[in-house]
């Protein structure tokens, strides 16, 4: 490899860094939010305010409107709302660290689900490993909410169907179906924010600013900076990257909410990070080895 191809790899894995290092600090941002917002509403403003940023970003007028596979498009909204809905109601009751890791449960699920190679036993064990070293046993003080703990999981469960449903062929880029998807999400989630009765509110400053900032922390800028890095990063070190979100989210809740975790929940990310990583790279030596 060159000198100037190293530049390039290596500013390439600082814009993914600063991408996860944003969606986390998302997390954060909404967390102090439902202090004055109920989570739905955070949830659905997040995803109206980013599909409209998108919409500029991806250029929506371009898109040809007859050559969408609305069917696809819908599955891969209702399942980013159920993401995104779920994950914040979550968030209310468990540590950002925590969430993150109960919901990363859902993609790793689907990387397993599809791996076939030897090792493969060992990344399922320390999936499950990580999961049990998540619940603190004989330290009731410090018990997780077990409501808190489904929510999570099944916002993994939706993150996992959001892998799926966004394969499938919608008629349009991949940009565009995610704008499409986020836009058809906000429409879902919108009429439980109406519902709560304190919408108005959102669009008050210093609040309108709060959410702006919360869809461009959340959305526009990692999705952004993601592109930026797929061009210049191999698959592998791409998928071996992201696997350390339940890390960054666990260190910007220390540093943003002073959420402090126990020992073994920390050995908890790491064994689910070490699944993740796992599990990249034998997928990755086993798509070279069919090529």
């Amino acid at each position: 490899m060159s000198l100037s191809d190293s530049k390039s790899h290596l500013h390439a894995l600082l814009i993914l860094l600063i991408a996860m290092i944003s969606v986390q600090s998302s997390g954060s941002l909404a967390k102090m939010l439902f202090a004055q917002y109920p989570a739905l509403t955070v949830s659905a403003m997040r995803l109206c305010f980013g599909a409209l940023i998108l919409s500029v970003i991806f250029k929506a007028w371009t898109i040809n409107w007859g050559q969408i596979r609305w069917r696809a498009i819908i599955s891969y909204g209702i399942a980013l709302a159920g993401m995104n809905a779920l994950f914040y109601l979550s968030l209310q009751r468990l540590p950002l660290g925590i969430a993150v890791a109960f919901e990363f449960i859902g993609p790793l699920s689907v990387a397993l689900f599809y791996a076939r190679q030897r090792y493969d036993l060992l990344w399922v064990g320390c999936a499950i490993l990580g999961l049990i070293l998540l619940f603190p046993f004989g330290q009731a003080q410090h018990g997780l909410d077990s409501l808190g703990i489904v929510l999570a999981l099944a916002a993994g469960a939706c993150w996992a169907l959001y892998i799926i449903a966004g394969q499938k062929p919608s008629g349009v880029s991949g940009n565009h179906t995610v704008f499409l998807g986020m836009t058809v999400g906000a429409l879902i989630l919108l009429p439980f924010a109406l519902l709560s009765g304190n919408i108005g509110q959102v669009f008050e400053f210093p609040n309108l600013f709060l959410f702006i900032i919360l869809a461009i922390l959340a959305s526009a800028l990692p999705f952004s900076l993601e592109m930026l890095a797929l061009k210049r990063l191999t698959p592998l070190s791409f998928g071996t990257l992201m696997s350390l979100e339940p890390a960054v989210a666990a260190f910007s809740g220390f540093i943003f909410l002073g959420e402090i975790l126990l020992w073994n929940q920390w050995l908890a990310l790491a064994t689910i990070i070490t699944a993740s990583v796992g599990c990249t790279l034998t997928t990755q030596r086993a798509r070279k080895m069919q090529d």
